[in-house]
């Protein structure tokens, strides 16, 4: 049974290969369509120029990715990718397969649809997925129908319908291919135009939150307005030092208050002759003799006293 798919959701692939066809209705008014395929690696761009699958480039150098004539078939035209998924180098991470328009955008292409087979199988064989791949815009001319991704030891297909209004230089230009300048540049000034017009994005149902790895490449018409950038705000000046506050344990630095605890620190030496200063603590030390000792004068008896002071009474 083909499982039908969803915007941004996907599907494991059990297969060596896969036919990646693009179906469309063709018609009066309808423009042409063009399947391509870019080869990217770990950084999501080409790694050169020969990465890029189109109808200029038919075929990769590896041959793990080529493009098919295009197909008229019973209620459609056809135009197909071929992926050996098997075969890729393991410096590809990504195969993205898209659609151009020649003369009109997306809106003008009924019934786009990308369906993924097993490229072993048959031509009548079943599909493995199916993914109906509708614009969001209306001026897309450019549009990136799936991708797949290596995921683990494996490979995954995710629906991605997710759209550029410069066609197939503005896609190639997104993942790193060389253009010319001009061409290049004209491209560039029509994603910003779109941008700045496109509806915003409803939110996408049926994905895997495991898988939302992949970026978006700049330039891509995803009805995403980008936020206004946030000014820079100046920087504050910086704080003077705070000062030097001597620790409130162990012994002191030099110049530093003496602790109210344990030992006085050494002070600097008193005059010569001076007395030196009693400690808040402990028994006074002896005090010095006076100057006059030392010259021959006579001493004061130290045991000498005072007589008792004021009359005495007795009973």
């Amino acid at each position: 049974m083909t499982h039908e798919m969803l915007k941004g959701s996907n599907v494991p692939l059990d297969v060596a290969a896969v036919r990646a066809v693009l179906r469309w209705t063709p018609g009066p008014g309808v423009p042409d369509v063009d399947a391509s395929a870019l080869l990217l690696g770990l950084d999501g761009r080409v790694r050169s120029d020969e990465d890029f699958v189109f109808y200029n480039q038919p075929r990769h150098p590896s041959g793990a990715v080529r493009r098919l004539p295009k197909k008229r078939v019973e209620d459609g035209l056809t135009d197909t990718v071929e992926v050996d998924l098997a075969g890729l180098e393991q410096s590809v991470d990504q195969v993205v397969v898209a659609a151009s328009s020649d003369g009109d955008t997306f809106v003008h292409v009924p019934d786009l649809r990308i369906v993924l087979y097993d490229a072993a199988a048959g031509e009548d064989a079943e599909a493995l997925a199916s993914f109906h791949v509708r614009p969001e815009t209306g001026e897309e001319t450019a549009v990136i129908c799936g991708e797949l991704y290596r995921r683990g030891e494996g490979w995954k297909f995710r629906a991605v319908a997710q759209g550029y209004p410069t066609g197939l230089i503005g896609l190639a230009t997104a993942f790193g291919i060389s253009v010319d300048e001009e061409e290049a540049a004209a491209a560039a000034a029509a994603d910003a135009e779109a941008a700045s017009q496109a509806p915003a994005a409803e939110p996408v149902t049926g994905t895997d939150p495991s898988d939302a790895t992949q970026a978006i490449p700049a330039g891509a018409a995803t009805g995403v307005t980008a936020a206004p950038a946030v000014p820079a705000v100046p920087a504050a000046p910086p704080l003077p030092p705070p000062p030097a506050v001597p620790p409130a344990y162990g012994y002191p630095h030099p110049g530093a208050p003496q602790p109210s605890y344990g030992y006085p620190q050494p002070a600097s030496a008193p005059p010569y002759g001076s007395p030196a200063p009693q400690p808040s603590y402990g028994y006074p030390h002896p005090a010095p003799q006076p100057a006059a000792a030392a010259a021959g004068a006579p001493v004061p008896d130290p045991s000498f006293q005072l007589p008792p002071m004021g009359p005495q009474f007795q009973r």
